[in-house]
């Protein structure tokens, strides 16, 4: 916990802090959801916000010269994968969460697993699918895969494919989105590890009904379950903890972020992908694992701020 109190707060930030929201990419609905979610927790604390939508072309003159931190709220390409985090160190203004390498390496859920298969960070076995990919290989070689934007989060383009049919399919849907790649089916249980400031909040298990947690799932539906605490034994979560952490870490991330992870049948966890600013609505699991710790909204998002206020002045 910082021992920051709000009029440290305001000091730092110079009177009035800038959340962006918003943008252009497939996640733009989430991220305005998010971004007021955002706001009306700050402002309830006297905090005073000004929402920045990054969608407007003068988002950075409105920006310069009148703020000294932001709180980035923006999810998907344009917002979370170097490119804002680099304007704003040009501009001279910190913000929330973690640099330009490392938002724009975990922005690549390929280019992550190729480095986990680097370091022996356990992941999903993959594959790039191009037009000229051997369909019918692929699915021999992994048996049923997900399909998955090699650079879209909140499931955006992402497909289950058992057959060569489906996986070209699969592939044609979602190259839309840019690089695509394949990934072994993980039949098993689905947690989400949330990291604030170096640690790691309790985990959440995920359960759905639906094919896989997708995005009505996430987002939308009132089925999807979330158990916090999770049921695995505590030397069961601590080694999923550590796993998190060590996946967050060697993308240079920092601040605050979200690890997905798998656990097959046999009890071993794989590393799906680091979201590195989660959403942060109503449905949202970074909030539901900072309240099992004690931590509620309000102090939650003032956490994620002072940290990144905190490493500034460092």
């Amino acid at each position: 916990m910082s021992d920051m109190t709000v009029a440290n707060i305001n000091q730092a930030i110079g009177g009035k802090l800038a959340v962006l929201l918003g943008g252009r990419s497939a996640e733009r609905a989430i991220s305005l959801k998010s971004g007021a979610a955002v706001m009306a927790a700050f402002e309830r604390q006297g905090i005073r916000v000004e929402g920045i939508d990054v969608a407007d072309a003068d988002w950075m003159q409105r920006l310069n010269g009148e703020f000294r931190q932001v709180f980035i709220a923006l999810h998907g390409p344009g917002g979370e994968d170097g490119t804002v985090q680099g304007a704003l160190e040009c501009m001279g203004i910190g913000y929330t969460g973690s640099g330009v390498m490392a938002s724009a390496l975990a922005m690549d859920k390929f280019r992550c697993k190729l480095l986990w298969l680097g370091l022996g960070l356990s992941t999903p076995r993959f594959a790039e699918l191009t037009a000229n990919s051997d369909w019918q290989g692929i699915i021999d070689d992994f048996g049923p895969v997900i399909v998955k934007p090699a650079c879209e989060g909140s499931s955006i383009g992402m497909a289950r494919a058992q057959s060569a049919a489906e996986l070209a399919a699969a592939w044609q849907n979602a190259q839309a989105y840019g690089r695509v790649f394949a990934e072994q089916w993980i039949s098993g249980s689905e947690y989400t590890v949330a990291i604030l400031n170096g640690k790691a909040l309790p985990a959440i298990k995920l359960e759905t009904d639906a094919a896989f947690y997708d995005f009505n799932a996430k987002y939308i539906s009132d089925e999807t379950r979330y158990l916090c605490p999770c049921g695995l034994s505590a030397a069961e979560e601590q080694e999923l903890s550590e796993l998190a952490l060590a996946a967050f870490t060697s993308l240079g991330c920092a601040g605050w972020g979200r690890v997905d992870v798998m656990r097959d049948a046999a009890g071993k966890f794989y590393l799906l992908e680091v979201n590195t600013v989660p959403g942060m609505t109503d449905h949202s699991l970074v909030p539901m694992a900072a309240k099992q710790a004690g931590l509620d909204f309000e102090h939650l998002v003032v956490e994620i701020l002072a940290g990144s206020i905190t490493a500034d002045a460092n």
